[in-house]
């Protein structure tokens, strides 16, 4: 209908263009000096109806133009008047008004759906990394920043100072894979479960991973299987060894008296002496390993953390003080720094003292014969946020491929050791909901950490 009417408008004044242009000539063409001035009036009326009708054609174009140009490059800011045109127009400017109206609520509703994508991939707790097929990283959430203790990441083979296996798997990885990558992060071991999905858009691929630390739930696992068989066998053992350890009591007893119950009649003194030294070496070893037994007890039945607020730099005057004697006996250095020194932890102040003086204990063995020998007793709030404890050293360092081992019940590097402290302090800091790590490396010190 629209353009049926410009079809009129443009034939009507091309009828009234050729109707001037025959009075035009006709009049020239008549031999009449009085109808000059005539004349000269109709041939600028010409002019101007040809200078409207060029105008009006082109104004058409050049809105049409305008139009496609706004859709094309999304600018929805345009409008479209019919002043000039007359009323064949009005439709069309109305049509273009409303179309531009449609293409900017659906570009507002656009923007608002992927405003509300955003903060739903920035607030999600597990980490999220989209990437190219050459590593240019097109999307890193919150969580991802924080887990990698990185601000931004523009390639994937930054990742390349945490953890080399970490970029291959992500770069090997297919779509629905999964794998394992153990990294170390800022002296803080993190076990990463990676999930892999694969996607197109704008004709180009895209991988996208998510990140998900699960040492702790693994701790948390291995620590109750632990549990279970220290359970397990502390019964079975103390079953099996107080009924042996109750037996050498009595023949002991026996052997010892005299009268009635005696035994002098029926054998003679040395082999009373025999078995006197063997039932005592029974019992001596009962009672050892009854003793050894409920040591391991401990880890199945410690107590729950009864929270309070104290001062993290009490904390550490008072381990100074209950290992002072030691520490002065081996000629060892302790520092203490809290920062800042107003610094207050919510726990339970007894079994973080434990800890604490468990560790401070190995490191003066470690220590052991050093010159110039130092422990520092450092608290600080890291760079997530979370306040931590660390105990330092500078001995001879823990190899490598103990330093996984040494939380393990029953592991052990010392000759008298039981294997149960450093274990008793894991399970101590997962009721505290934090964690336990050692960073070391040979000939360099340990530090021991502990967050909260």
């Amino acid at each position: 209908m629209v353009y049926k009417r410009f079809r009129v408008v443009v034939l009507a004044r091309v009828l009234l263009l050729s109707g001037t242009l025959y009075l035009f000539f006709y009049l020239l063409l008549k031999p009449d000096a009085t109808l000059y001035a005539t004349i000269f009036i109709l041939g600028l009326i010409i002019v101007y109806q040809i200078y409207s009708l060029i105008h009006y054609v082109e104004k058409t174009n050049r809105d049409l133009k305008r139009f496609l140009l706004t859709i094309k490059h999304e600018d929805f800011s345009q409008t479209f008047l019919g002043q000039g045109l007359g009323s064949t127009f009005d439709e069309l400017k109305a049509a273009f008004n409303d179309i531009i109206q449609k293409f900017h609520e659906a570009r507002a509703e656009k923007e608002e759906h992927f405003r509300y994508l955003q903060t739903v991939v920035q607030h999600v707790g597990i980490g999220l990394i989209a990437f190219t097929g050459d590593g240019k990283v097109a999307l890193l959430n919150n969580a991802a920043k924080k887990l990698l203790k990185i601000p931004r990441l523009k390639n994937i083979q930054h990742l390349e100072r945490y953890s080399q296996p970490l970029v291959e798997k992500l770069f090997k990885l297919r779509s629905g894979q999964k794998a394992l990558v153990k990294i170390e992060v800022k002296n803080e071991l993190l076990q990463l479960a990676i999930n892999t999905t694969e996607f197109r858009m704008r004709d180009q691929n895209y991988t996208l991973v998510s990140l998900q630390n699960i040492q702790s739930e693994l701790e948390e696992k291995e620590l109750e299987a632990w549990q279970n068989l220290i359970r397990v066998l502390t019964h079975e053992i103390m079953n099996s060894v107080t009924p042996i350890a109750s037996l050498a009591s009595t023949v002991n007893e026996l052997l010892n008296s005299n009268g009635e119950n005696g035994v002098e009649e029926f054998v003679s003194p040395d082999v009373k002496n025999d078995i006197h030294g063997a039932m005592h070496t029974i019992q001596k070893r009962s009672d050892g390993l009854l003793h050894f037994v409920d040591a391991y007890r401990d880890l199945a039945r410690l107590p729950k953390p009864k929270f309070q607020i104290f001062g993290v730099m009490d904390l550490l005057q008072r381990v100074e003080k209950l290992m002072a004697v030691e520490i002065s006996e081996k000629s060892i250095g302790l520092d203490i720094r809290v920062i800042p020194e107003s610094l207050e932890l919510t726990a339970d102040p007894q079994l973080i003292e434990q800890i604490l003086i468990n560790i401070v204990k190995n490191a003066i063995q470690a220590l052991n014969g050093k010159p110039d020998a130092r422990i520092e007793l450092l608290s600080k709030i890291d760079d997530g946020g979370r306040i931590i404890i660390q105990v330092k050293d500078n001995g001879p360092g823990i190899p490598q491929d103990m330093q996984e081992k040494i939380f393990i019940p029953f592991f052990t590097t010392k000759e008298d050791g039981t294997g149960i402290g450093l274990s008793l302090s894991r399970q101590i800091m997962r009721l505290h909901k934090g964690s336990i790590s050692v960073h070391s490396k040979s000939k360099d010190g340990t530090v021991f950490t502990l967050r909260f």
